[in-house]
């Protein structure tokens, strides 16, 4: 959890920003296979043929061929102004101007206690149906950031930069029929469900840790089944066929 503040306009709101995405997946150590020994990673420098301690790396950008410019810690921090260890907010927008695939991590924004600012701040959100855009820090990395609220709680969306979205190029349309439009809208319409994340599992972290508990019991893991797929080459017919078996 890291101590911060909203700057908005001349109201600072003191907050607290901790992560809400935790890594379900299941963690495997790396074993040498003939002995199942733990591996280890050692930090070696070739040049004094000797392990190094993390207290003794720097980091380094290499401006020509084994040429390095160096920057510690120390002049990182150096590198931040004040204005960027707060959450300071530049402006306000609609969410649906920001395409999903600019989001990167989520963090929750609460105060530890009660604070008029920072109900305010909400309930000022809510009435305007407006996101901020903000800027700050986070650890060395500077980032453009959405403050929104998700029921009652505030949560803070990471922005990736345009210049990192990658989109390729379109691929030119292939032309299909007015009837097979009609299908597919059809089959979208009858597949029409409710967002439920509650009943959404990993399903392959669930076979990991069921291949893990039948190895613990001396069971040998089987190969998991096949669903038997037709593949049909004709698109008219594969829309009929789905809205069939939908129905």
């Amino acid at each position: 959890m890291k101590k911060t503040s909203i700057s908005f306009g001349l109201v600072n709101i003191p907050v607290e920003m901790s992560p809400i995405i935790k890594n379900n997946d299941i963690s495997f150590n790396q074993l040498h296979k003939k002995c199942l020994s733990r591996i280890r990673y050692i930090k070696y420098c070739p040049h004094c043929k000797k392990e190094v301690k993390q207290a003794d790396i720097i980091r380094g950008y290499e401006y020509k061929k084994d040429e390095y410019v160096t920057l510690t810690n120390e002049e990182f921090n150096k590198l931040k102004s004040e204005d960027e260890k707060i959450i300071e907010i530049i402006g306000f927008v609609n969410l649906n101007e920001i395409d999903p695939i600019y989001f990167d991590s989520s963090y929750m924004i609460k105060t530890s206690t009660k604070s008029k600012s920072f109900s305010l701040f909400k309930e000022a959100l809510l009435k305007t149906k407006k996101v901020a855009l903000a800027k700050t820090v986070i650890g060395t990395k500077f980032y453009y950031v959405i403050i929104r609220l998700m029921s009652d709680t505030l949560i803070m969306n990471t922005l990736y930069f345009e210049e990192e979205v990658v989109i390729p190029e379109e691929i030119a349309e292939a032309k299909f029929t007015k009837k097979e439009l009609d299908l597919a809208v059809q089959l979208i319409n009858s597949l029409k469900i409710k967002f439920k994340p509650e009943e959404y599992v990993d399903e392959y972290q669930e076979k990991i840790k069921n291949a893990l508990k039948q190895k613990e019991e001396g069971k040998t893991i089987r190969k998991a089944k096949v669903k038997n797929t037709k593949n049909i080459k004709d698109l008219m017919t594969a829309l009929e066929l789905s809205l069939k078996n939908v129905s």
